[in-house]
């Protein structure tokens, strides 16, 4: 004979719209909400940050690319740019989903960041200046993946989508650097 136990998927209905209406001034941010709103915010401005940094290293090596080339290269540059700004805008609006205020204020910027702003003095130096600072965030991002986990799958799943991109940027910049160096650096296996 085989033994069911009745245990309803969800809070009973009643309930939810009770806990619903409860402690509207914290918007998003239910009672089911399993992470530390706080620390996650704190997070989140350093993830802000580091795409902020990314943006103007990417946009500023966009303009400053030179060399016979370099157009292949530049328009590559934009292109990151303009995704590291999409990044941004997700951290930012994660953060003011939280009740936070996002942080885009200049100061200490570089120190909010995981990544740093090198500007390389020529196109290859700029392409591996790039790749370390991808290669900074992909490491950071799945930390931040594995911390988030299931206590705030929203913030989560939202990391794994830009860290999708992330490595899609190293990828890119890797291409570009074995390109421009004449040498593989990935192993063929």
């Amino acid at each position: 004979m085989k033994t069911t136990t009745s245990q309803p998927f969800l809070s009973d209905v009643k309930e939810l719209r009770k806990r619903a209406r409860a402690n509207l001034d914290k918007g998003a941010v239910t009672p089911a909400y399993q992470g530390n709103v706080q620390q996650t915010i704190d997070i989140l401005q350093s993830v802000l940050a580091t795409e902020i940094v990314c943006v103007l290293r990417y946009t500023m090596n966009a303009i400053a690319a030179t060399g016979i080339s370099s157009d292949g290269v530049k328009e590559e540059f934009e292109q990151h740019a303009k995704e590291e700004q999409g990044h941004m805008l997700l951290a930012a609006e994660r953060i003011n989903q939280l009740g936070g205020t996002p942080n885009f204020s200049p100061e200490g910027l570089l120190s909010r960041s995981a990544s740093e702003y090198t500007v390389g003095a020529n196109l290859v130096e700029m392409i591996k200046e790039n790749l370390v600072a991808e290669r900074i965030a992909c490491e950071h991002y799945r930390e931040l993946i594995r911390f988030f986990a299931d206590k705030d799958p929203t913030t989560r799943v939202m990391m794994e989508g830009i860290l999708v991109n992330e490595e899609e940027h190293a990828n890119d910049m890797h291409d570009l650097l074995v390109a421009h160096e004449g040498k593989p650096m990935l192993p063929k296996s």
